[in-house]
């Protein structure tokens, strides 16, 4: 059956096809012969309680001269029949917010939107890791800048962060008594509050096992994809982002990233999530990536997979105008 896949990202003008995972579904969605539909940039609405998105037809090539071609575009009703892709970067501000309050009404009108919207306003990607505390290093978030100096101090070395980052972005690693402590401190809790208030920030024990790699496994409805990506730190360099300069390396998941994966898998299918991407440095799990989770690309590239087939394997079997699985619906 052919669908209409609806894909919600940031320009796609800008984006590096060698390394971008929407493009990846995009090709494969079209090699299987659905239809594509671009959002215009800030093009959700709603009317009369009916989602409406700014669409262009949309034609993909793996060309890296010429990439994409885009038909008029014109208002569509977001109901059955569609599968939304949401693949927009972080940050989850108020618009990111406002926009999948506007798929939520999508989806109830039988569209099936990828990740399901009330999980992407409820897993923030740094705290979602923390719904599985079993598989997580020693970690504290707070706004008391006090108690965050005083995890610092206990574990002898931590890594700190704000909760809205990404891409490496803001990324301290810092040791008990360092001049730049309290700096860094400020700069975590009080960014951007000349009013006074606060913002938490999440200080991880630093694990050393980070020079071996920072592991992006790809979950797809809930099951790991064989192989992770290791971004490796280059340099002086201690994160591991591709976006930080980090090299990327393929690998086979190991038995603890078995495990991780068998963990988190249920409940990211439970919640409607078909494709997520768990950071794990060592043993532990970090993140849960669920906005526009990376590495599609460099893993097919490297083991000659096809895991954008697999997320429309997932979509297709699922089927037109069901939706996704929110809590409480079976899975």
């Amino acid at each position: 059956m052919v669908l209409d896949i609806v894909v919600l990202m940031d320009p796609i003008g800008s984006i590096r096809i060698a390394k971008d995972s929407t493009f990846a579904m995009l090709l494969e969605a079209q090699r299987r012969g659905h239809r594509l539909h671009y959002v215009c940039p800030g093009g959700l609405s709603l009317r009369d309680g009916v989602a409406i998105a700014d669409v262009a037809p949309l034609a993909v090539f793996d060309d890296p001269d010429k990439w994409f071609e885009l038909g008029t575009a014109s208002h569509r009703e977001l109901g059955h029949g569609d599968v939304v892709l949401v693949r927009t970067d972080p940050p989850v501000d108020g618009e990111y917010i406002h926009d999948t309050q506007i798929l939520g009404l999508a989806q109830a009108a039988g569209a099936m939107v990828v990740n399901d919207p009330q999980g992407l306003r409820d897993y923030n990607e740094k705290l979602a890791a923390l719904l599985f505390p079993q598989c997580c290093p020693p970690t504290l978030v707070s706004r008391d800048a006090a108690a965050l100096k005083a995890f610092v101090a206990t574990h002898g070395e931590a890594v700190l962060k704000p909760l809205d980052g990404m891409g490496g972005r803001s990324i301290f690693r810092a040791r008990a008594g360092e001049p730049n402590l309290n700096v860094i401190l400020e700069t975590l809790v009080n960014r951007g509050t000349a009013d006074g208030g606060r913002h938490l920030a999440m200080a991880q024990r630093y694990l050393p096992e980070i020079v071996q790699g920072d592991k992006r496994i790809l979950l797809v409805d809930g099951e790991p994809v064989d192989y992770c990506l290791a971004r490796i730190p280059q340099g002086d360099e201690f994160r591991g982002n591709l976006a930080a300069g980090g090299r990327g390396e393929g690998r086979p998941l190991t038995e603890r990233d078995r495990w991780i994966a068998a963990q988190v898998g249920p409940e990211m299918k439970r919640r409607g999530m078909l494709f997520v991407g768990l950071d794990v440095i060592g043993d532990y799990l970090t993140e849960v990536n669920v906005t526009s989770p990376t590495c599609i690309r460099e893993l097919d590239a490297q083991f000659g997979l096809n895991i954008a087939g697999m997320l429309f394997d997932a979509i297709e079997k699922r089927g037109p105008g069901t939706g996704d699985r929110g809590p409480g619906k079976p899975a």
